[in-house]
């Protein structure tokens, strides 16, 4: 695993509180403080190297969740911002692991996520969207139309176009990180590899000489409701103190559509991205969009 500055494992495993109205189930333990993370100064963070939201590049931690949390976390007295990486389905088995202390990857709120741990509220909406090859010979524009069709898909291990697939009744080839789902439908592995638009967009600007396109994004249907998605920071179900300091920052950054967008956009990020305050992790963790 990439990345340093793994704090005391005391910090580490918490239990869920009860009454916080996300859940949240897994890990045991005290509570980590605002102050213990002041006083040493840094904060650890889990990613899983999924451009824009986090990766690393030129050996330096980056992306658009960390942009976010190096903002809050900074106005919050703590200064320094490191990473560990891990396969996106291992990542909340790492922090109720103790091996980082939050999670930093753009995570779909999700009922079964918060029975394992719970959310800041939405720091970013969006929806999924379909990489395929170059002329898009199937001619898909959503998972519906993988059905039927001799089409192989690829989706990335924990990622909610997993969930997707499942509930279509679709079979999927998951891969561990995005850059092997675009390798798959480069080397002919796969026909499609479904994630969120701005990752898929991402992507394919920044490899323009791969044989590929990625599609419209689209709001994925599941048994005719539309799946509206949204993500944020994760944190371990003891840790509700810790969630609702970053909370508090994280309001004035997306309360804002120019401030958000000075924190995010260098990433691809737009005013679509940004969370209106519509829809609530409490709203997300319940199933409940409306």
């Amino acid at each position: 695993m990439a990345g340093a500055g793994l704090l005391a494992a005391g910090l580490a495993a918490c239990t869920a509180t009860g009454g916080d109205p996300q859940g949240g189930g897994e890990g045991g333990g005290e509570a980590l403080t605002l102050e213990q993370l002041r006083e040493d100064g840094t904060i650890t963070v889990g990613f899983a190297g999924e451009a824009p939201y986090s990766f690393r590049e030129g050996g330096e931690l980056t992306g658009a969740t960390v942009a976010l949390h190096e903002r809050i976390w900074g106005e919050l007295g703590i200064d320094n911002v490191e990473g560990v990486q891990a396969e996106f389905g291992q990542l909340i088995p790492g922090l109720n692991a103790g091996r980082f202390d939050v999670i930093a990857a753009g995570m779909s709120i999700l009922p079964e996520r918060c029975e394992q741990a719970i959310f800041s509220e939405p720091e970013f909406m969006y929806t999924t969207a379909l990489m395929v090859q170059e002329g898009n010979p199937f001619s898909l524009q959503t998972l519906d139309d993988v059905e039927g069709t001799d089409a192989q898909l690829s989706t990335m291990t924990g990622a909610i176009e997993s969930d997707y697939a499942e509930s279509l009744g679709l079979d999927s080839t998951q891969v561990a990180n995005p850059q092997d789902g675009m390798d798959a439908v480069v080397n002919g592995r796969a026909d499609v590899f479904a994630l969120t638009g701005i990752s898929l967009n991402w992507m394919a600007e920044n490899n323009p000489d791969a044989p590929v396109e990625v599609t419209e994004s689209f709001v994925q249907e599941i048994d005719g409701e539309p799946q509206v998605g949204a993500g944020g920071t994760v944190f371990r179900s003891a840790d509700t103190e810790l969630r609702d300091a970053y909370n508090e920052e994280l309001a004035t950054v997306t309360g804002d559509e120019q401030t958000y967008l000075d924190v995010v956009g260098d990433f691809g990020f737009t005013a679509e991205e940004r969370p209106t305050g519509e829809l609530t992790a409490e709203q997300l963790c319940a199933d409940d969009p409306s």
